[in-house]
């Protein structure tokens, strides 16, 4: 028996007759969706945890509310709308400013893997849940206002009708719909055109040889070598760091800048945020006689060349699942 079942059969404020232990094993079957959802919405990974424990609690405190008119799941989809909306309203600390969002975090993709699987029968669904969790398009929905972000997130990737959304945010269809137009005209401010452009999909043969090298020049320092492999419009930004480069020139200046030519004892790990190529660096620290975390790369690659990076600090590591070290394998050396 399903979740949305069980609830339906509990009927109009059915849920008041339920124990804590039921319903929260109602609610947990949603958690990573949820999450994931208000992940969207945040962009952080951790106020994203937040809000979903909230909903929950509102969600026990307000169970009688949960009618049958609704299915369980879309009752929690709209609790949870609404307490990201309330922390926006209350704690964002300032406005996404060109294409920095200093707030942005990594999702693992080993916990997107645990959301449901798509239908091979519906590719276009399948593209649309892959694009709407790179951190391109977590970026560029950063930029819209609350509300019509919510509704564009409820409408365009979750496919929900104007119907529901209205009830969901307590607004009009017409006001829902004008939402919409304009979160999808924001959008097309931030994101390149065609989707070829701005998402790899799934990772090719190509692909993987660009990511090879870019970690094998990375880990040599060799600057020369990793230019080469930049777009001339590449963007980097270190979140939460101040800082978006944009253009080769720009991006490489600043590499010069902060001494990466000159840095030894790295050693690199190849993985995959966001659904994209990614690659965790770690650090020769002679006092540990290991390798430390120092940064991870979240790479996008469009047409054999990398568009953007996204570095994110050491201390994302435990949160993406990556070892906590590397231990020495006899060939590393310190630094001289």
């Amino acid at each position: 028996m399903s979740a949305d079942t069980r609830a339906e059969e509990l009927g109009v404020g059915g849920l008041g007759e339920i124990d804590e232990a039921g319903f929260s094993g109602l609610a947990e079957r949603y958690r990573r969706e949820l999450h994931v959802h208000c992940y969207r919405m945040l962009g952080s990974f951790e106020d994203a945890e937040d809000v979903v424990q909230e909903t929950f609690l509102r969600a026990w405190r307000r169970r009688e509310t949960c009618e049958g008119r609704s299915t369980f799941r879309a009752w929690l989809y709209r609790i949870a709308t609404n307490a990201c909306l309330d922390l926006l309203a209350r704690s964002r600390p300032e406005p996404a400013t060109g294409g920095e969002v200093r707030w942005l975090q990594p999702y693992p993709d080993r916990l997107l893997d645990e959301l449901p699987a798509g239908s091979a029968d519906e590719p276009e669904a399948v593209a649309v849940a892959r694009e709407t969790i790179e951190l391109a398009y977590l970026v560029a929905v950063q930029h819209l206002a609350p509300r019509p972000r919510a509704v564009l997130i409820l409408r365009d990737v979750l496919g929900r009708p104007a119907k529901e959304v209205a009830e969901i945010l307590g607004d009009s269809v017409n006001s829902v719909n004008s939402a919409l137009q304009r979160a999808r005209a924001g959008m097309r401010e931030h994101l390149p055109a065609e989707r070829q452009d701005w998402t790899g999909g799934e990772q090719d043969a190509g692909t993987r040889e660009l990511v090879r090298r870019y970690t094998d020049a990375s880990v040599a320092t060799d600057i020369g070598r990793v230019t080469a492999l930049l777009r001339d419009d590449v963007r980097c930004s270190m979140p939460p760091t101040p800082g978006l480069f944009v253009g080769r020139d720009a991006v490489v200046k600043d590499w010069v800048d902060s001494g990466f030519e000159g840095m030894t004892g790295l050693r690199a790990l190849p993985t995959s945020v966001n659904r994209q190529p990614a690659v965790a660096f770690y650090l020769w620290r002679q006092e540990e006689g290991a390798h430390l975390p120092l940064t991870i790369d979240v790479l996008r690659i469009t047409g054999g060349a990398i568009t953007e990076i996204v570095t994110f600090h050491a201390d994302r590591f435990p949160r993406l699942g990556l070892p906590e070290r590397l231990p020495a394998d006899g060939t590393d050396q310190p630094p001289a």
